[in-house]
């Protein structure tokens, strides 16, 4: 069981890509990134990248990294400053629970937190950890061990190389945030609601649910259901737009106010609504969707001028 965890870690704190390494992403000077930016997208995608004038959605990820880097992602990629964000724009009620902020480990009140709890940091992506029994969890003092390490290496670690150039991750101060734990009695995580805004306008509304495999339903700004797939793991299915989506996208439609690409992701936890985070770079734009019409498609609702 050890060994999963560990694994689990290795793959989430590994280092970026070859051909580059941390220090050299790190201390690369920025009139540099488009010409290595190029190069990293053709070595994840077998694809040439154009910036001058790109017309996939995949490309117009990238030109988005280089060239909109606004001030006001980093904050709002910030999981600790986004939330009075938030909170101003559509209030603090759609916020999840947050039961400690720090930046030491060892300050964490572990007496104090309930049996159930998130150990996340607010300056990266997937750099988290689900404490599902406290008790447990304390016992286990090679797991406490080896998560405590992890955590340790995040916060002394900038995202931004292992994302690829996304460069709102960059100058985020790291933050422990302790979250309560949003589970569903009958599956391992809360559905999750992903609304893609194009040009301040919410298009495209994804809707997961976690079962084994997971499951999405894919609408459009019609709520008619389509054929896409952001993930090969993924089953579609289709289903009809519900309420709390419904809710989702309209407050969607308050938040990508001023930006021209943001994902605004929800959870669903016991039927009610909650603000998960603001994407700016979907998937760091290396989808490689295997239909080329599709990559086109999403291009041309994304403008960039």
């Amino acid at each position: 069981m050890l060994d999963k965890f560990i694994n689990i870690f290795d793959e989430l704190n590994k280092i970026p890509d070859p051909p580059y390494d941390y220090e050299f992403m790190m201390n690369l000077p920025e009139n540099e990134y488009p010409k290595y930016l190029k190069k990293l997208y053709f070595y994840k995608t077998s694809k040439k990248l154009n910036l001058k004038n790109p017309k996939r959605f995949e490309e117009k990820i990238q030109w988005l990294k280089i060239y909109d880097n606004l001030p006001l992602k980093t904050s709002l990629t910030d999981k600790v400053l986004v939330r009075e964000w938030i909170k101003n724009k559509i209030g603090s009620e759609y916020l999840k629970p947050v039961l400690w902020v720090g930046s030491n480990f060892d300050d964490i009140p572990f007496e104090s937190l309930p049996n159930s709890f998130m150990l996340k940091t607010n300056h990266g992506c997937r750099w988290n950890y689900a404490v599902k029994d406290k008790e447990k969890f304390l016992q286990n003092k090679v797991l406490f061990e080896i998560v405590k390490k992890r955590i340790n290496d995040w916060m002394h670690a900038s995202f931004f190389p292992f994302g690829g150039f996304e460069l709102q991750y960059r100058n985020i101060v790291p933050q422990i945030m302790v979250e309560e734990l949003l589970r569903e009695d009958s599956a391992e995580m809360p559905m999750e609601l992903e609304i893609y805004c194009f040009n301040e306008h919410p298009k495209i509304f994804q809707k997961i649910i976690h079962d084994s495999p997971a499951k999405v339903c894919i609408f459009n700004d019609k709520y008619e259901n389509i054929d896409l797939k952001f993930s090969r793991e993924h089953i579609l299915i289709d289903e009809s737009a519900d309420d709390l989506l419904k809710q989702a996208v309209n407050l969607s439609k308050l938040l990508c106010q001023g930006f021209k690409l943001v994902r605004i992701d929800w959870l669903i936890n016991k039927n009610k609504l909650y603000f998960n985070e603001m994407t700016f770079t979907p998937y760091s734009g290396f989808y490689s969707f295997p239909d080329i019409k599709v990559d086109l498609k999403l291009g041309k609702m994304l403008k960039l001028k």
